[in-house]
């Protein structure tokens, strides 16, 4: 087709050329706009990111699969620049996002591109669970949970076999999660138990599993309540028991159980695709552990991490280029991709279903176990206290003086409270979902 649009184009300039009587040309229409720039070679558009080296090279396959099925657009990897002008794709983790949403104004509305560029898209075959934060007030898509997983109890079996531990029968509650550490303990593993991220582990999805809000209809921060202490102050004489192991305030405890140091871990769903490569570990995988005396019993986890924002400021064709990428990133064999490669939720039932036939091949049920955990409810609430990241720190920075004995749980969770709630008060924008 491209090659008879390039004849046609040929011999119409030809005949202008040779009618020397011929009358002033009309005004190009819109179509022959179009094929004009379409001969002028495929549009380009950068998807900024700030993934590891390792992360970027998956990705890179994946952006070089969608290059080479289509000759009209080109999407080039760049680094995501605090402060600069958006790039057309961009690409944002969870601990990025709330400096990221602050430039208003500088963003556009992913159903708004979609809807402008004519490319077909479904919003509502989204899973409900995946629509946290990347949502407006009135339900539209704004972003794409490109990268969304949530946090699992993730154990070696070659660990619990030394231990006597029964490798199928994983401990679902704290208290059996205590009872473990200890067998695990005295059969001479140092590290029973560790955990990634302890804000959105222990604090946002806690709270959830518990059925405690983080924050109040406003924005205020709660999250000082009776679970959340009972929580904190369990964990810390974990610590002292040697049970429990504190390695940072983001993953850098999962390279503790990759190693095999660590027997059992709670972190994002994602981090399977590390796990299961690595040397010495016979994976296993359960829902993050609650606790069972709580009101209503287990409430259900948060799904976070990634999302795919659209700068503002770009031409039609960009925008086009941009929807059309969006598109090919919704696709099943797309969603199957993202899954294996990054552990990332399916977006959509069909790309659930698509991936279990691959589950089978794997042998992983991380999607399965991580969808049970989710139930439906991982969307709400909207408001993540690890996703606000100056506010993450004060948690972080609160929590570490527990685990250190400086301070009690609830003097450092009531403190956690008070300087959030004095940051966001100074700085309200940080508590909105989203800027539009």
């Amino acid at each position: 087709m491209p090659h008879l649009i390039r004849t046609a184009a040929i011999a119409c300039g030809l005949a202008v050329a040779f009618s020397a009587h011929a009358a002033k040309p009309a005004k190009p229409t819109k179509a022959a706009k179009t094929t004009a720039a379409a001969s002028a070679g495929p549009v380009e558009i950068d998807l900024a990111n700030q993934l590891g080296q390792a992360a970027e090279g998956r990705l890179q396959q994946l952006v070089e699969r969608f290059n080479h099925e289509q000759k009209d657009f080109v999407v080039k990897l760049v680094p995501l620049a605090e402060g600069g002008k958006p790039a057309a794709l961009n690409l944002v983790r969870r601990q990025d996002m709330a400096d990221f949403l602050s430039q208003k104004g500088r963003l556009k509305p992913l159903y708004q591109v979609m809807s402008e560029a004519k490319v077909p898209f479904s919003a509502a075959s989204l899973s409900t669970d995946l629509k946290a934060g990347v949502s407006d007030e009135k339900g539209k898509l704004v972003a794409l949970p490109v990268a969304y997983s949530t946090p699992v109890l993730f154990y070696n079996k070659a660990a619990f076999r030394k231990a006597g531990l029964d490798p199928e029968k994983p401990p679902k509650t704290w208290w059996e999660m205590q009872e473990t550490a200890g067998k695990l303990f005295d059969a001479g593993y140092q590290c029973p138990y560790t955990s990634s991220w302890p804000t959105w582990v222990h604090v946002d999805n806690l709270s959830a599993l518990s059925s405690a809000p983080v924050a109040t209809a406003k924005g205020e921060l709660v999250f000082n309540g009776l679970a959340e202490v009972k929580h904190v102050a369990m964990l810390a004489s974990w610590t002292k028991a040697k049970y429990f192991r504190h390695f940072g305030r983001r993953d850098e405890a999962d390279k503790h159980f990759a190693s095999g140091e660590c027997a059992m871990i709670t972190t994002d769903s994602a981090a399977h695709t590390e796990f299961r490569e690595a040397s010495g570990i016979d994976l296993g995988v359960s829902p993050m552990p609650h606790h069972d005396d709580v009101y209503g019993g287990r409430q259900h986890t948060l799904a976070d991490g990634a999302s795919l924002w659209v700068g503002g400021g770009y031409k039609p064709l960009e925008y086009k280029a941009a929807a059309r990428f969006v598109a090919f990133l919704m696709a099943p064999e797309s969603q199957v991709e993202l899954a294996r490669m990054y552990g990332q939720v399916p977006l959509t039932q069909a790309a659930r279903n698509a991936l279990k036939a691959k589950v089978v091949q794997d042998r992983d049920p991380t999607s399965e176990v991580a969808y049970a955990s989710l139930k439906g409810e991982g969307g709400q609430p909207q408001l993540r206290v690890s996703a606000i990241d100056p506010v993450r720190a004060i948690v972080d920075e609160e929590l570490e003086a527990v685990w250190d004995d400086q301070k009690p749980a609830k003097a450092a969770l009531d403190t956690a409270v008070a300087r959030g709630n004095a940051l966001l008060s100074a700085k309200p924008a940080l508590k909105k979902a989203v800027p539009f």
